[in-house]
C-alpha cells in the first residue's frame, strides 16, 4: 500500500474519532443530569424574551441569542425546588422583560407557591426605568433588594398606538378591509387616523382592568392601601434609598449582599443556574409521575400547514391532538394557548380537533398572555377555560381585505394592463381598488363566518348566540372581565388548569401526574438524522436571525389566507 494511502487513512480516522468525540461530548453534556450541591440556591436571571415553551431543536442553544427563557421551564423548576431538600432558597435577578402581564403572573404564582414550602425567595433589581411588569413579578418574593445606585420606574400603564393612514395616503397606498364588528380594530392602524369611539372604549377598559389588578397585587404584597400604591405610581421614579423609604423594596444592597438575604443562619450556599437545574429529572423528586396528562402548547400566529415551535400550524397542532386522543394512557389534555389569532380556517380546524378529543377525554385550556380572536376560537370548545386575570382574550370577530397599491404604482410610474377571465378574477389584485359591490360581498362573507364563530362559541360556553354577540363584535377582554362575562370559567394559571384536568378525569387533586408535552423536544441524534427539518437547522443555513425567519414564515402563510381572526394592537 502506498504511503499516500496510509496518510489518507490516518487523516480519515482522525476526523472520525474527532467527530465521535464531539458527538459524545454534546450528548453527555446536554443529556446528563447536573450534580446539585447539598446546600444550594436556585438562581433565576429573568431578562429579555420569555416564551411559553422554547424552541425544541437541539441546536437552538448554539444559535445567536440561544434558547429563549420559557415559562414552562421556570414553572417546572420552581415546582422541583419547592420539594428539593438541596435547594434552600431562590435568588431572582430581574431585568427588562419582553413578555406580557399574564406570563409574569404565571411565574409570580409559581414563586408564591414555592414560598409555601417555608423557603425564601429574594428579588434583586438594578436599573429598570419602566418596571411595572418587572416590579409586579418581584412582589411575588419574600424580600426585594435594589442596587445602591439602582432605580426603578413604576409609572403606570399606557402608551401610544400609531396610525399610518395619512402616511399611506401620501404614498398612494389604501387599506381596504371589512370587519365584524365595531370593536374588531386589528387594521384600524391602516384605515384610521386615530381611535374610533369603540377602539378607545375597549383599550381604556383593558388598561383599567389590568391596572386595578396590578395595584391590588402590589398593595397586598407590600402591605399598603390601593390609594397609597396609586400615589407612588404617580411619583413614578425611585432611586435606591428612595425606593426603600417608599416601602417599595426592603433593602439597598449590592448583588453579593442580596444573595445572602435568604440564607439560613448565614451559612454559605452554592448557586445553581436554571439552565442546569431544568435538566434534573422531576421523577427523582417524586414529581411528574403517575397517570398521564397531555400538555399541548399552541403558540403564536395560527396558520394552515405545518407549524414551528413559535407558530401554530393547523396540521401540526391537530396531529398532536389526534395523538393524545388515540393514546389510551392519557387521561386528559391541557391546551396551553398563547396566540393573537390568525387564519379563520386554520383556527376552525384546530377547534374541530378539540371537539373530537373532548368526546373521549377532558380538555382544559390554560390561557397565557394572548388567547383572542383565533386564539379564542381554538379554546372555546374545551370543557373548561382557565385564564390569568391579565390575559387578553375574546375578540370574537373576523376581518378580510387587501392593500390597494395602485396609487403608489402611479407615483412610481408603474403601469399595468388587465387580462381576466371572470368578473372578479382580479379582486385580490393590489393594482386596483375594490368596488362598492365587492366591499358588500366581502362583508357578506365575513358575516357568515362570524355567525359560525358565535354559534360555536355559544355551543361551547352554553350561551345563546345573541349573548355571545353582545360580548363579541370583535371586543377584547381581560381574563377577569371574561370570567364575569362567561367567556372563561376560572382565573389561574397552568397549575390550576392541571388541577382542573385531574378533577375532570377522576384523578385525586393531590395525586401527582406525568405531563406528556407537545411539541416534543428534538434530541441530538434526531436533529442530525431526522427526516424533518427543524427551525434550528434551517436557521443555521439562513442569514436572518431565527425570530425574523419565524415572523416572515408565518406572515407568508397568513398572506395565503383571506379571512383572518386576529387581535388589535394595544398601546406600547
Amino acid at each position: 500500500m502506498k504511503k499516500r494511502t496510509y496518510i489518507w487513512i490516518l487523516v480519515l480516522t482522525f476526523f472520525v474519532l474527532a467527530a465521535a468525540t464531539t458527538v459524545s461530548f454534546f450528548f453527555i453534556s446536554f443529556d446528563r443530569a447536573p450534580t446539585i450541591p447539598s446546600s444550594a440556591y436556585l438562581r433565576l436571571d429573568l431578562s429579555g424574551p420569555i416564551v411559553d415553551y422554547p424552541e425544541t431543536g437541539f441546536w437552538t442553544a448554539f444559535l445567536p441569542g440561544g434558547r429563549a427563557l420559557s415559562v414552562h421551564d421556570v414553572w417546572m423548576s420552581l415546582r422541583m425546588a419547592k420539594v428539593d431538600r438541596r435547594i434552600e432558597g431562590i435568588f431572582l435577578k430581574i431585568g427588562p422583560l419582553e413578555c406580557d402581564w399574564a406570563k409574569c403572573a404565571e411565574i409570580r404564582d409559581a414563586l408564591l407557591d414555592f414560598r409555601r414550602s417555608g423557603k425564601k425567595a429574594v428579588a434583586f433589581l438594578e436599573e429598570l426605568p419602566e418596571a411595572d411588569k418587572e416590579y409586579y413579578l418581584a412582589t411575588g418574593c419574600d424580600r426585594i433588594a435594589i442596587h445602591p445606585l439602582g432605580w426603578i420606574g413604576i409609572n403606570g400603564l399606557g402608551g401610544f398606538v400609531p396610525f399610518f393612514k395619512k402616511g399611506l395616503d401620501m404614498l398612494g397606498i389604501r387599506a381596504e378591509f371589512e370587519h365584524v364588528e365595531e370593536f374588531k380594530t386589528a387594521y384600524n392602524q391602516f384605515t384610521e387616523t386615530g381611535f374610533t369611539a369603540a377602539h378607545r372604549e375597549m383599550t381604556e377598559s383593558l388598561l383599567r382592568s389590568r391596572f386595578e389588578d396590578y395595584v391590588a397585587a402590589v398593595a397586598d404584597a407590600r402591605k399598603k392601601s390601593p390609594e397609597e400604591v396609586r400615589a407612588l405610581i404617580d411619583r413614578a421614579f425611585f432611586q435606591g434609598e428612595q425606593a426603600k423609604e417608599a416601602g417599595l423594596v426592603d433593602e439597598v444592597l449590592y448583588e453579593d449582599q442580596a444573595v445572602a438575604l435568604w440564607a439560613k443562619d448565614g451559612r454559605p450556599a452554592k448557586p445553581v443556574l436554571l439552565s442546569a437545574y431544568e435538566r434534573v429529572d422531576p421523577s427523582s423528586l417524586g414529581l411528574n409521575i403517575g397517570r398521564r396528562i397531555a400538555l399541548i402548547y399552541g403558540q403564536g400566529a395560527i396558520h394552515g400547514g405545518s407549524g414551528l415551535a413559535q407558530t401554530m400550524g393547523s396540521d401540526t397542532v391537530t396531529g398532536w391532538f389526534r395523538a393524545a386522543r388515540e393514546d389510551s394512557s392519557i387521561a386528559a389534555v391541557v391546551f396551553r394557548v398563547d396566540s393573537p389569532g390568525g387564519s379563520a380556517v386554520a383556527s376552525d380546524a384546530i377547534w374541530r380537533e378539540v371537539q373530537l378529543t373532548r368526546k373521549k377525554k377532558p380538555v382544559v385550556v390554560s390561557m397565557s398572555d394572548l388567547a383572542g380572536s383565533g386564539g379564542y376560537w381554538i379554546a372555546m370548545g374545551a370543557d373548561k377555560i382557565i385564564a390569568q386575570p391579565q390575559t387578553l382574550t375574546g375578540s370574537i370577530g373576523v376581518i378580510s381585505g387587501k392593500f390597494d397599491l395602485s396609487g403608489l404604482a402611479g407615483k412610481l410610474g408603474i403601469t399595468t394592463e388587465k387580462i381576466a377571465l371572470g368578473e372578479k378574477a382580479d379582486i385580490f389584485s393590489p393594482y386596483r381598488p375594490m368596488t362598492a359591490g365587492e366591499h358588500a360581498l366581502f362583508k357578506k362573507q365575513i358575516l357568515w363566518i362570524y355567525d359560525r364563530f358565535t354559534a360555536q362559541a355559544a355551543e361551547g360556553r352554553k350561551m345563546t348566540p345573541e349573548a355571545v354577540n353582545r360580548v363579541g363584535r370583535g371586543r377584547v377582554w381581560t381574563g377577569r372581565q371574561a370570567k364575569d362575562l362567561g367567556l372563561v370559567d376560572e382565573l389561574g394559571g397552568l397549575s390550576k388548569a392541571i388541577e382542573t384536568a385531574k378533577n375532570l378525569a377522576g384523578i385525586d387533586v393531590q395525586e401527582e401526574v406525568r405531563l406528556v408535552v407537545w411539541p416534543k423536544r428534538i434530541p441530538f441524534f434526531a436533529s442530525i438524522f431526522g427526516r424533518r427539518e427543524t427551525e434550528a437547522t434551517r436557521a443555521l443555513a439562513g442569514i436572518l436571525p431565527p425570530e425574523w425567519r419565524n415572523a416572515l414564515d408565518w406572515a407568508r402563510r397568513l398572506n395565503e389566507e383571506r379571512v383572518w381572526a386576529v387581535m388589535p394592537v394595544l398601546p406600547q
